[in-house]
């Protein structure tokens, strides 16, 4: 190949990278906000919450070493400073995060495109497939890079020293290769996205469960070597950094990498390794109307949620009794009611506090199956709409299916909770878990409103304008109060009027007030998707 031929080789492939980024520009932005404001507001808050020495060895001693604690964040170490609180909070929390946009990532860059005909349209031209292949791997590249940049750049505002804050981060952004390795291989064996997404999901969500086992399992320390959650760990920011650790997510990407490259050239373009059922005999169950067909579609999807949801939340009960007054300081216990937590030293004042974290995850199901209708109207919905079937019809079928399916994630995430508190001793009823679960709705379906009111009126916005106001009206409420901004500013999120049930009592007001907007929004969702012309892919 001649020097200009290389150029412009070089060229394509840096055009093909760019539009890669600029399709995945609004959740790249999300997540990076996210990162930016959640890594400034943990030091600042800590020094707020502990302002002496003593206060800081009091936490470190009892509450940063719970078991409860440890599954969210991870192992702590050297808490009783700024900088190793960071590292346990900020960096426990961001990467998984970070594994989660790792994911996304990389199916988005690569079977997306294949399901929307746009890598075959290219493929046509002078462009092969290993130039797509490192336009996707730059384009997550770029996006790790923004990520370790927000971080580091919250880190910075929030007072911790700057070299620490970039290996922390570094740290961090380290598990998005990996996992985008994973996205890579389930694009290369699925033959559709969603299908992608969900073994993908299996994979990141089963990276989870090992750190999760040995951070809060006596003797199970060593599963951290297992997954890059564990690695991140392992690489001890701010507490004897161990940076050989980084060869482990690098040799890992690489041989991801390449696993994916060889399964690539054994399939054509928009199929995948695993068989389908194309050839399979016909089966016309669910088939009776558009959202049973909608469901039969995303069965896997649901059902994937509703287990995953049952274990993390049968894990949830079972750790809800680690935490007692004895371990707990006054003065730690009364910063976290200030904040609106109420009390967590028993095991319903837990399991109220970390349901707050469910009702954000029922909130980010509800926005991805507004996703799954955008995938539907790209790919089948004008077949489906020149039968005797409205547009109307067809999306209020879609939303009331994603509001039973919210529903059904709800009260089997408050059973498993209950099944698991019992197993511990835990003196929690089922009725109050049940509403446990079922608290998480009115939000839910807030958000689903919207989302699919994005949708209406603009298709591709839907999900990421769903995704985008969760995450920022989430996160708000978590740092909001710390800070010190005025109460109607900090009650200004619909998760600063979710009740902590069971730990306190449900607000049947607030939450009427949620499916009021809720269904205000999905009617005029409604009303708008009448209005428009269909958007293909």
């Amino acid at each position: 190949m001649g020097t200009a031929e290389r150029a412009d080789a070089g060229r394509t492939l840096r055009a093909i990278a760019r539009q890669r980024l600029r399709d995945g520009r609004v959740s790249t932005l999300a997540f990076a906000s996210v990162f930016g404001l959640y890594a400034a507001v943990q030091p600042v808050g800590y020094r707020h919450a502990y302002p002496t020495a003593a206060e800081r060895l009091g936490f470190a001693r009892s509450f940063a070493g719970n078991v409860g604690l440890r599954l969210f964040y991870g192992e702590p170490h050297d808490v009783a400073t700024v900088t190793g609180y960071a590292a346990w909070r900020v960096g426990g929390t961001l990467a998984v995060a970070a594994a989660a946009y790792g994911l996304f990532a990389a199916v988005r860059a690569q079977r997306a495109e294949e399901d929307a005909g746009r890598a075959e349209l290219l493929l046509a031209g002078p462009v092969g497939r290993r130039t797509l292949a490192l336009a996707a791997v730059l384009a997550v590249g770029a996006g790790a890079l923004t990520l370790w940049l927000a971080e580091l750049a919250g880190l910075g505002l929030g007072g911790v020293p700057l070299g620490g804050a970039a290996y922390l981060a570094l740290a961090t952004a380290s598990v998005v290769p990996v996992c985008a390795g994973v996205g890579a291989l389930a694009g290369q064996l699925a033959p559709t996205r969603r299908l992608a997404l969900e073994l993908g999901g299996a994979l990141v969500g089963a990276l989870f469960l090992l750190r999760a086992v040995a951070d809060t399992t006596a003797g199970l320390g060593w599963l951290r070597w297992a997954t890059p959650l564990g690695w991140a760990e392992e690489l001890r920011p701010f507490a004897g950094p161990r940076p050989l650790v980084l060869l482990l997510p690098a040799s890992a990407t690489f041989l991801l990498a390449l696993a994916a490259r060889m399964l690539a050239a054994r399939r054509d373009v928009g199929a995948g390794i695993l068989p389908v059922r194309d050839t399979a005999d016909p089966h016309l169950l669910l088939l009776s109307s558009p959202w049973l067909q909608a469901f039969r579609t995303t069965r896997g999807t649901l059902l994937a949620w509703v287990a995953s949801a049952a274990v993390f939340g049968y894990v949830l009960g079972a750790v809800s009794t680690s935490i007692s007054p004895a371990d707990v300081s006054k003065a730690t216990q009364a910063e976290i009611a200030r904040l609106g937590a109420g009390s967590i030293t028993t095991p319903a004042g837990y399991l109220g506090f970390v349901f707050l974290f469910f009702v954000l995850a029922v909130a980010f199901f509800a926005c991805a199956q507004v996703g799954a209708a955008r995938q539907e109207e790209a790919g089948q919905l004008e077949t489906l709409l020149a039968l005797p079937v409205a547009r109307g019809r067809w999306l209020a079928g879609r939303l009331a299916l994603a509001a039973a399916a919210a529903a059904v994630l709800s009260l089997a995430t408050g059973l498993a909770t209950w099944a698991g508190a019992a197993t511990a001793g835990a003196d929690v009823a089922l009725p109050r878990l049940l509403e446990a679960g079922a608290n998480a709705l009115p939000a839910a379906y807030l958000f689903l409103g919207l989302a699919a009111l994005a949708y209406a009126v603009a298709p591709g916005a839907g999900a990421p304008v769903g995704y985008g106001l969760v995450a920022v009206t989430f996160l708000w409420q978590l740092v909001g109060a710390l800070l010190g901004a005025p109460r109607w500013l900090v009650q200004a999120t619909p998760f600063a009027h979710v009740a902590l049930v069971p730990a306190q009592p449900f607000r049947p007001a607030a939450a009427a007030l949620m499916l009021a907007l809720g269904a205000a929004a999905a009617l005029a969702a409604l009303a708008a998707f009448r209005a428009r012309d269909l958007a293909g892919g």
